[in-house]
């Protein structure tokens, strides 16, 4: 855990007790002899705060201004250990201010009661922490902005999370789907109205003070009472981010706003269970299963909101990444504009390619996730590993460098496996890198083939069953248990700030999972770390079917081809391009207006389609439209579509997927190869 336990008990033997508790348990522990050192000790870096009541009897008011300086996502935990005379008594008159993060604990209490709550307040500061780092994260990386707008509203409209940016004038420049389930209102009332519009007047008369210090360049952190429409309770969390201009000034605030109630509720659970079971611990001790079976109902309610917590670091990664890359393209873009009404075209190049640069990089983070969720679109074939694995070496010493030795050790035995083999040399290569940066002054990495019977339990994360084996082993640094069992975390990583996401892993391992196989981690510090990837041997070879030479297709000649796309943007930018190929393209927006010109006697010459439409999906319409013309190619666009996640299980002859965001000449080029050659 991070940071130092701080510990200010001046009367008896009391602190000495307390570190020899918490030092004995490999916490680090500072013990201090009065408060006003205590006070001079409060930096960003404590980790949690232990007092015994009678400490601060006279006041702790020292402690205001070192509190009172904290930065936005600090909030130092303080645990106060009351006597036994006050236990029946809440703690008024002097004391710890009433703004301090208390956890107040009764004695006489035990050695595992003590250390539970102060591992349980480390635990939580270091989720501050986490924030500390991505926030320096925000601010360090503003130069390197790169996401796609369409791609980031994909992520930002899949959290549970209330996503928004107002600007100065107090309009909403961009709100996320939450909206929508949250207030029963569509997104597109929220964009381009002000604040008071949105919310009403009783609303914005609370929330107007915090909103101004917001505009002045202050993180506002505060939680709220949004009842469900149906009355329900429903806590949140809600965080106003100033965003900075380039002269420093702020110019508007992003929005986040998290449903806090499990925690709450699990925390006041905690608290109830907690009084009950003193109390009957005081008054009947023979109720010993009932005080059981209540502490099994508290750890319970910890788990789910330690789940919740999860979520929350998740949700959390991905809202800072979105609105540093929204703000690179919004503001790239309104470059390019000014520059336009100016009249001043010189130097709109690199504008243009900081956009271009931004929406290659937001389709990986977006392809990551989408791993990482087992949502991604694969193209499964039977494969041989012991020749894919090999195939991989040049790759590898060219990404790996001169300094890391390269050993094979091939099967003897052909490997079969059914994967998609782009994601696999993706996953391999990902280890590798990993591994790499495991080893700074160099070393051996080994990369493995085998095949491998499991037996019943014989490993606790792998089913019994015939497993072709590849293990990527290296000679760096390894890793201790605590960090091995977090590995495969999203934005979980051990490397310096700005030197990676920390979905590597996380993507190696829904890989994994959704392609039927398992992965297994043997590291320790000193002694390197091997990963293992376990795949589902297959022993009957089947043949892929190679599509037949089709002869050169004439482009420019006016073919016939039907878009179905539900988003604006991407029909008109299609449109564009197939009509600059020279295609005659004729476009509508859903399944409905498709049907009819499928039916009628017009010649179509392609059928181009979302995957995801409203009403009927692409695949549903491609069925369709092959009813009535049996012969009719079909070309699916998919950014993500649940159903199409098994390419060979979905496509049928004739028809091809090209995965969204694509560039122009990519589609171009499927569009030629999927089109019929003209009679």
């Amino acid at each position: 855990m991070s940071g130092a336990v701080h510990i200010f008990a001046p009367f008896g033997h009391d602190a000495q007790s307390i570190a020899s508790v918490l030092d004995a348990s490999g916490l680090t522990t500072t013990v201090h002899d009065s408060l006003a050192r205590l006070a001079d000790a409060l930096d960003d870096d404590v980790g949690a705060v232990v007092v015994t009541e009678e400490a601060v009897a006279k006041g702790a008011a020292a402690l205001l201004e070192p509190l009172a300086r904290q930065p936005s996502w600090s909030d130092i935990p303080f645990i106060l250990l009351r006597s036994p005379r006050s236990q029946k008594r809440p703690l008024a008159g002097p004391g710890l201010p009433l703004a301090i993060n208390i956890i107040e604990l009764d004695r006489p209490l035990g050695r595992s009661s003590l250390l539970s709550s102060v591992q349980s307040a480390l635990r939580a500061r270091d989720k501050q922490f986490l924030v500390r780092d991505q926030m320096r994260a925000l601010a360090d990386g503003r130069a390197a902005l790169e996401r796609s707008e369409a791609e980031l509203r994909l992520v930002a409209d899949a959290m549970p999370v209330l996503i928004a940016f107002i600007d100065r004038d107090l309009y909403y420049r961009f709100a996320n789907k939450a909206y929508e389930a949250w207030f029963q209102r569509p997104v597109a009332e929220v964009i381009g109205k002000r604040v008071p519009e949105v919310f009403g007047q009783e609303v914005w008369t609370t929330r107007r003070p915090l909103i101004e210090r917001a505009l002045q360049g202050e993180h506002i952190v505060f939680e709220a009472n949004w009842p469900f429409s149906d009355g329900r309770r429903r806590d949140s969390e809600i965080r106003y981010s100033p965003r900075f201009n380039a002269e420093g000034a702020p110019d508007g605030f992003h929005v986040f706003v998290t449903d806090i109630t499990a925690s709450k509720l699990a925390l006041e659970t905690s608290q109830q269970h907690a009084l009950d079971l003193e109390a009957m611990v005081a008054e009947r001790t023979a109720e010993l299963e009932r005080q059981m079976a209540a502490r099994e109902a508290s750890e319970a309610a910890l788990r789910q909101s330690q789940k919740m917590d999860a979520i929350g670091q998740l949700t959390g990664g991905i809202a800072h990444d979105f609105n540093n890359m929204l703000t690179g393209i919004l503001s790239s873009l309104d470059i390019v504009r000014m520059r336009l009404d100016m009249g001043r075209l010189d130097g709109l190049e690199r504008f243009l390619d900081a956009a271009t640069a931004s929406s290659q990089r937001a389709a990986a983070l977006t392809q990551r996730l989408l791993a990482f969720s087992r949502r991604q679109s694969l193209d499964s074939r039977t494969v041989e590993l012991n020749e894919l694995v090999g195939s991989v070496q040049d790759l590898l010493r060219s990404t790996l460098g001169e300094t890391i030795r390269i050993q094979m050790a091939i099967s003897e035995t052909p490997l079969r496996a059914n994967l998609d083999s782009n994601q696999f040399e993706s996953a391999l290569l990902n280890l590798a890198i990993n591994a790499r940066d495991a080893m700074p002054d160099g070393g051996k990495l080994q990369l493995r083939t085998l095949h491998v019977h499991v037996a019943d339990g014989e490993l606790p994360t792998i089913p019994a069953g015939e497993y072709a084996v590849v293990s990527v082993a290296d000679s760096g640094t390894g890793m201790p248990p605590e960090v091995v069992e977090r590995i495969f975390e999203p934005f979980f990583t051990t490397k310096p700030i700005g030197k990676g996401t920390g979905l590597g892993l996380s993507m190696v391992y829904g890989f994994m999972q959704q392609s039927g196989g398992h992965i297994t981690v043997d590291s320790a510090p000193g002694q390197g770390t091997t990963v293992s990837l376990f795949m589902p041997v297959v022993h009957e070879v089947t043949e892929d079917d190679d599509a037949p030479n089709a002869p050169p297709v004439s482009l420019g000649a006016g073919q016939s081809i039907l878009v179905v796309e539900d988003d604006e943007q991407v029909r008109m930018l299609v449109t564009v391009v197939l009509e600059d190929l020279g295609y005659t393209a004729e476009v509508v927006g859903d399944a409905d207006g498709a049907i009819p010109i499928l039916g009628s006697s017009k010649k179509i010459d392609l059928l181009i389609t979302d995957v995801g439409l409203p009403g009927l999906n692409g695949r549903q319409l491609a069925e369709i439209a092959r009813q009535s013309r049996p012969g009719l190619p079909v070309l699916f666009m998919t950014g993500y579509a649940e159903k199409a996640q098994e390419r060979s299980a979905f496509l049928d002859n004739g028809m091809a997927m090209i995965a969204k965001p694509f560039l122009l000449d990519a589609f171009s080029e499927a569009v030629r190869s999927s089109i019929a050659p003209r009679p």
